[in-house]
């Protein structure tokens, strides 16, 4: 059996694979164990390694990477991400039916990236009607990775540089998140030398550097604009946090690129300084979601529009 390479499947569609098996390997995905998955579903852990199996066999494929804890194969990903979108249309019909007795909110995972996390994106949650009693669980991810998570059916929706449709997921255009390059000015007089009397370029490759994570790539794509072709100094400093990130260059630790919305008061405050007003950064984002008929997805995705429309470059 091959444990990847699409989602064609022997022995008939999706909707044709039993429901209580479908269930079964996502309980052991969200799990992490199998001897987990059988305490949540309250059956044996036998009971669980057959369903499993049997599933396997029915698709010819290997769904699951027996490691610690267990992955999904990327045709594991795809009855993963089945097994999540059935479970969504089922609470949704028993709720227009008026025969949910469980009285539990809907849950929506989302992956969005940090900048937009501390800028824009919660209160496009928050324009969101109460009654519809949504929870939402949101993933931390860099705008270039967060349509990994789709595929992996882990999240329903995704704020994403990707214009590019994850397989069964619909885009709709966001607008651009803009970034400045900004230091502060003790940073300025003490690590640029000669800026701005200088050309940028002459000095910004030897300068201290913020970087978000390891992922966070604009930093160096800002200096090879600048510089023509070198990237960021090999002196720089990690801070994962949005917050903390700004604060960092705000304390002199590096220069660094700022989203637009946190850069603009502390340049008004004169606690940073722009460094190059032309040579800004451009995110395109996109927003990403499962094609499913959910009132909670659709009321997601128009507040995010919405928000989207007032706080990014269109």
């Amino acid at each position: 059996m091959s444990s990847s390479g699409g989602a064609t499947f022997k022995g008939g569609a999706l909707s044709e694979l039993p429901l209580e098996q479908v269930r079964t390997l996502l309980a052991v995905v969200d799990e992490g164990t199998f001897d987990a998955a059988a305490a949540a579903l309250h059956v044996t852990p036998p009971a669980v390694s057959q369903r499993v199996k049997a599933l396997e066999r029915r698709t010819g494929r290997v769904l699951l990477l027996r490691t610690k804890p267990v992955r999904p194969t990327e045709s594991g990903q795809v009855v993963v991400r089945f097994a999540r979108q059935l479970a969504r249309l089922e609470r949704d019909a028993r709720a227009e039916l008026g025969i949910s007795d469980t009285g539990e909110p809907a849950v929506l995972p989302v992956a969005v990236n940090a900048d937009s996390l501390a800028t824009w994106f919660l209160s496009a949650l928050a324009r969101i009607p109460d009654e519809l009693r949504i929870c939402f669980e949101l993933r931390r991810e860099d705008e270039d990775h967060t349509t990994s998570l789709l595929r992996e059916g882990t999240v329903m929706a995704a704020v994403t540089s990707s214009p590019d449709a994850v397989s069964g997921c619909t885009v709709r255009r966001l607008g651009r998140m803009r970034y400045l390059p900004v230091a502060s000015p003790q940073f300025v007089a003490r690590r640029l030398g000669d800026w701005p009397r200088v050309p940028l370029g002459e000095v910004i490759a030897d300068a201290p550097v913020v970087f978000f994570d390891r992922r966070d790539c604009l930093q160096d794509d800002f200096a090879r604009k600048v510089t023509g072709g070198r990237g960021a100094s090999p002196l720089r400093h990690y801070v994962p946090s949005s917050r903390g990130f700004v604060e960092a260059i705000e304390a002199g630790l590096g220069w660094g690129v700022v989203p637009q919305a946190q850069a603009e008061p502390l340049l008004r405050a004169g606690t940073l300084v722009l460094l190059d007003a032309e040579r800004v950064m451009d995110v395109p984002l996109f927003w990403q979601q499962w094609k499913l008929d959910s009132p909670a997805l659709a009321a997601m995705a128009d507040a995010v529009v919405a928000a989207a429309a007032t706080a990014l470059d269109r």
